[in-house]
């Protein structure tokens, strides 16, 4: 699953974009202000940025300037400005595309698959495969090991969510965000079901493990132990 970073400082957009991105398959990160977006970025790699250019803290032209001096990551520019130079100086900065504001999603949607398949795929061969201390996630086999290990079967929710926590290790997922990963629809507030599935999973790992794999953030959701 591709993540995109919204960085953009006007609630109502930013989260418009996040509701349509997800809605279409894309994981995504919210930023509200430049130094937010430093920071996301120094703790987690992206596939794609959208970038707003009037934001507080650090300038959007400067947030560019840093996405461009660590990598090739698209970037699209949302913008007010809609004079060709300007449109011009974005390229020439380093943005790969930009959309001027007013925007209707479906360009927003478009020109991000554009850049995505610009980039190429994000799996090569060697990347089948998540590995994270002892444990294997294997997606041509639909296996995962623990300790040397395979895990009695799994079930497709419960090998999405593992997919999911070893994807990204450090971070702690919400119900909402796991739920909605695994069973790929909305999320109305009901955990016992995947508290089951999770449940399910520990014993699974516990059968092959003394090792603790899962752990519970109360009140926000799960990760891997570190």
């Amino acid at each position: 699953m591709e993540r995109i970073l919204i960085i953009d400082d006007d609630t109502n957009i930013n989260n418009l974009l996040k509701e349509a991105l997800e809605k279409a398959g894309y994981e995504c990160s919210q930023a509200f202000s430049g130094t937010e977006a430093r920071l996301l970025m120094k703790m987690e790699d992206y596939d794609l940025v959208l970038l707003d250019l009037m934001l507080p803290g650090i300038p959007g032209e400067k947030v560019l300037e840093e996405i461009r001096g660590k990598g090739d990551t698209p970037v699209i520019v949302l913008t007010a400005r809609d004079m060709l130079d300007d449109k011009i100086d974005l390229l020439k900065s380093g943005a790969d595309d930009y959309i001027t504001k007013p925007f209707e999603i479906r360009e927003v949607l478009a020109r991000i698959e554009v850049q995505l398949r610009r980039k190429g795929p994000k799996e090569g061969a060697e990347e089948r495969k998540i590995v994270y201390k002892d444990m294997t996630l294997d997606k041509d086999t639909f296996t995962v090991t623990a300790g040397g290990c395979e895990l009695p079967r799994l079930t497709r929710q419960e090998f999405a969510i593992l997919e999911l926590l070893l994807s990204h290790p450090k971070k702690v997922y919400s119900k909402e965000e796991i739920f909605e990963y695994a069973w790929q629809e909305p999320y109305v507030g009901e955990t016992k079901t995947l508290d089951v599935h999770i449940s399910n999973i520990r014993k699974k790992l516990k059968g092959v493990s003394d090792t603790e794999y899962i752990e519970t953030i109360w009140g926000i959701g799960y990760r891997i132990c570190q």
